[in-house]
């Protein structure tokens, strides 16, 4: 059985490109790269040694840099670095140039439109990495994690797009996909012998493969949660009554005043997000409006909102002011929030413990499980608190040697493949003939490709890459 791949889009992509690769703006350097059949040529055109010299770049092997200057005519534009890359070991696995040259905005636009001048034409956003993939630099997994890879703000991020870049998660598909390609030619091979009522394919064999393939399916989509926020931040809600010191916490962790803070109750109005990297993992604090009966609309809205956030938040902050509430006030807020955090995980925090007695409050909180005591106002115990939300995270949760789901598209299409193999399970254990099995295996297939590449569609391809940035 041979996978679809719809290459249409490649008679879009047979022209010499050129884009800036390094961020807009003035920098000492900048890079410029060029990629396509003509892109030597189209370089070679302007470029010439120090002396002046007509530089042949295409007599040069790859893997090699060349020092001189980009003139337009007879006027010097700057010098410049080229870095030389034959097909097919490049990035895109075309002929590739890249120039580095000065970072003066005027510079860059001068080259870019002295190389558009020679036969280039300007990049469309990812359409590098689009070439990758088309030439197969890349499966679109692969593809995907570069993405991933430039947008990584923490360690464990990095870490994880780093691992899906080099085929760990497209390499399980992969071993999965080959795996049910080879039972399923065996039941189309039954198909062209349909008449002699004969079966190449064990059944019970398929159903153990089936079985085996939906539990690693079905850890790949458990993975996602864990995954998600990974990539995007893991949401701490900091939640209490108003005065609590809540705004106070938020900026004790950014170390910095983000929020508003006030002796006056109900100061906070909105939800007010930013984000640390705390060893290596990224959290996404949300400071709340304080929780309490209001006959103010507006105040009342922020409530709303503070209920929301505790909803979709991973691990929510109950924080509660020393001198303010006893034991048997914060059972009763404690019952109060279990109600509405799900399947959070809840983290009690004594605030102002500067003007408190350490030992009498610990005594009188003692019955509390996963409580903290700190002063937000004087920065005292913000470090535990750091490293008990990440102990909180777990090291299960960030253990990145193990495959983990990162993108929404993949995600999507393993519970289609796990789906299709559910209607191979019933048709198996009904005993249906082998031409509707061959149909749900095929789907199965189908949605597991669509994952790496291997089906897929100019449309796919176009939204995928179209989120990248220009020059990568």
């Amino acid at each position: 059985m041979k996978s679809i791949r719809f290459v249409n889009i490649t008679a879009l992509h047979t022209d010499t490109i050129v884009a800036l690769a390094t961020p807009h703006g003035t920098g000492a350097i900048a890079l410029i790269r060029v990629s396509g059949n003509e892109a030597i040529s189209i370089v070679e055109k302007s470029f010439t040694t120090k002396d002046l010299k007509r530089k042949a770049l295409a007599d040069k092997p790859g893997y090699t840099i060349h020092f001189g200057l980009l003139c337009d005519d007879e006027t010097i534009v700057d010098e410049v670095l080229v870095s030389l890359f034959k097909a097919p070991h490049s990035y895109t696995g075309e002929d590739s140039i890249e120039i580095s040259c000065h970072g003066s905005q005027f510079i860059q636009q001068q080259v870019l439109q002295l190389l558009v001048k020679n036969g280039a034409r300007m990049a469309n956003a990812g359409e590098f990495t689009m070439r990758a993939f088309l030439n197969g630099k890349f499966d679109l997994s692969q593809a995907e994690a570069v993405a991933d890879l430039i947008a990584s703000n923490s360690t464990v991020s990095h870490q994880v797009a780093m691992s899906q870049m080099r085929g760990g998660f497209s390499g399980k598909i992969k071993v999965l996909r080959e795996n049910l390609v080879d039972f399923a030619s065996l039941i189309e091979l039954e198909l062209d012998f349909s008449e002699e009522d004969v079966e190449f394919a064990d059944r019970t064999e398929l159903k153990n493969l089936v079985i085996s393939i939906q539990r690693i399916i079905e850890r790949l989509v458990d993975s996602f949660e864990v995954g998600n926020v990974i990539k995007n931040g893991i949401p701490v809600a900091i939640v209490g009554k108003p005065n609590a010191g809540k705004s106070t916490l938020l900026n004790a962790l950014l170390q910095e005043d983000k929020a508003i803070v006030s002796e006056i109750p109900g100061t906070t109005r909105d939800t007010i997000e930013d984000e640390i990297s705390i060893g290596g993992v990224l959290f996404r604090f949300i400071d709340t409006a304080g929780i309490r009966d209001t006959s103010d609309v507006i105040e009342q809205i922020g409530v709303n909102k503070a209920l929301q956030a505790m909803q979709k938040s991973a691990i929510v902050i109950y924080l509660f002011d020393a001198h303010a509430l006893g034991i048997k006030d914060i059972e009763v807020e404690v019952e109060k929030i279990k109600e509405h955090i799900g399947n959070s995980q809840l983290l009690i925090v004594c605030n102002k413990i500067d003007t408190e007695d350490l030992n009498a409050l610990q005594k009188e909180f003692e019955k509390l499980d996963n409580i903290l005591y700190i002063s937000a106002k004087e920065a005292m115990y913000i470090e535990d608190l750091k490293m008990k939300l990440v102990a909180m995270f777990d090291s299960r949760t960030i253990n990145v040697t193990e495959t983990v789901v990162t993108n929404v598209r993949h995600v999507e299409a393993l519970r289609k493949a796990n789906s299709a193999l559910y209607k191979v399970m019933e048709g198996l254990n009904k005993g249906i003939q082998s031409d509707f099995l061959a149909i749900d295996i095929r789907y199965a297939l189908d949605a597991l490709g669509e994952i790496t590449g291997q089906v897929t569609s100019d449309d796919l391809l176009g939204n995928i890459f179209g989120k990248f940035c220009i020059g990568k």
